[in-house]
């Protein structure tokens, strides 16, 4: 795509009382707060509702999802992602599960005035899980490893999945699909700096080289693709030494959420894992030993082979291209939501540049060595 063409905005613009009149009118649901929530080509909006029970009124909290227009028109896709949450939950993982409508339905298709025209929009009410971002708090080793046992656990719970929507996840020309990494050449442009563009022409052209060729090599999987630190909800359990400061506690998490099963598709083990060490890199203060801790946990649950394994650091190397370059993109269709998109790139262009400086070698031993205690 040009720099000159003005691509469609997908993008829901719901207004609160325009999200409020859903919920009310598609759940029965009495709203009494409704606030907007951060998020990428989605809407989302804290609900609550006031609920009458026993002597008095009681506050209940839900998410009310409103799909991009494209995700929209594909009806099998959304249910079968809403179908997986639901069969998460019932396998005891911390997934949000859809609310029916008045009559019924995980999902409900409407057409909504967005000011010059109107639009349709697939919406969903979700359960609201409690805890924190992984992205607000400080993770230790500890919790970077129950992050990659769960992502394990999930993954391989997923291969019992069975509903007539699973073909609707094939995605072959899913942007955010990592064998689609040799896809961002065509938004390249909106990379401004040379110096980031020429390290994302590199990878791309690795990638090419390095993972395309060799995809048979992986285990396929259904992906959750977006298990990051902000999609990831961690609680406080206890207090703990901290190994490099012994006098120093360190505080300890449970992981309480799994949110946000939008960019799910069939792939390969390997890339989900690879994903969630890339954001879990963003906000850490030890980004490089990261991949060791998250590797450890996935690792426990389900070894990788010796080829996923070559392949990890180029992948993550291909997650931070996607999602620093579409950020860069997305800037350009939405300006307004900028310092949402720019989430990654505060720290994502110097990780990335980290990563690439120390090469393929030196991170691998970081990460390997940092495995290996946990794994005896």
């Amino acid at each position: 795509m040009s720099s000159t063409e003005r691509p469609a905005l997908i993008k829901p613009s719901l207004n609160e009382a325009q999200a409020g009149e859903l919920v009310g009118r598609l759940y029965g649901l009495k709203v009494s707060s409704v606030q907007p929530m951060p998020s990428y080509d989605d809407q989302n909006f804290h609900i609550q509702v006031s609920e009458t029970q026993g002597s008095g009124d009681r506050s209940k909290s839900y998410v009310l999802k409103v799909l991009n227009t494209a995700e929209s028109k594909d009806a099998d896709l959304v249910e079968g992602q809403t179908r997986i949450m639901m069969f998460l939950s019932k396998k005891g993982f911390p997934s949000p599960t859809p609310i029916p409508t008045i009559d019924g339905r995980i999902m409900s298709l409407e057409t909504i005035d967005c000011g010059e025209e109107y639009k349709v929009h697939m919406v969903r009410l979700l359960t609201y899980l409690p805890g924190t971002p992984l992205a607000k708090v400080s993770a230790g080793p500890q919790t970077l490893y129950k992050a990659g046992r769960a992502l394990a656990q999930m993954v391989q719970a997923l291969e019992e999945f069975q509903h007539p929507t699973l073909r609707s996840l094939q995605r072959e020309d899913f942007l955010w699909h990592l064998s689609n990494t040799h896809m961002l050449d065509e938004y390249l442009y909106a990379v401004k700096e040379s110096s980031n563009r020429r390290v994302v022409e590199q990878i791309i052209q690795q990638f090419r080289e390095k993972i395309l060729p060799n995809l048979s090599k992986f285990r396929k999987s259904i992906n959750h693709g977006d298990f990051s630190h902000t999609n990831i909800l961690v609680q406080p359990v206890h207090s703990s030494a901290d190994p490099s400061n012994p006098t120093r506690p360190q505080q300890e998490f449970d992981i309480s959420g799994i949110l946000d099963f939008s960019d799910m598709s069939y792939g390969y083990y390997v890339y989900d894992v690879a994903i969630s060490i890339m954001y879990l890199m963003l906000e850490s203060k030890d980004p490089i030993n990261v991949g060791g801790h998250v590797l450890a946990g996935f690792e426990s649950v389900s070894p990788l082979s010796p080829e996923e394994r070559d392949a990890v650091f180029l992948l993550v190397l291909c997650r931070f291209s996607q999602s620093l370059v579409m950020a860069r993109y997305n800037i350009l269709l939405y300006p307004e939501n900028e310092e949402y998109l720019l989430t990654t790139g505060r720290t994502g262009w110097k990780r990335l540049h980290q990563l690439w400086g120390l090469g393929k070698e030196a991170v691998e031993k970081v990460w390997f060595d940092t495995a290996k205690p946990f794994s005896t």
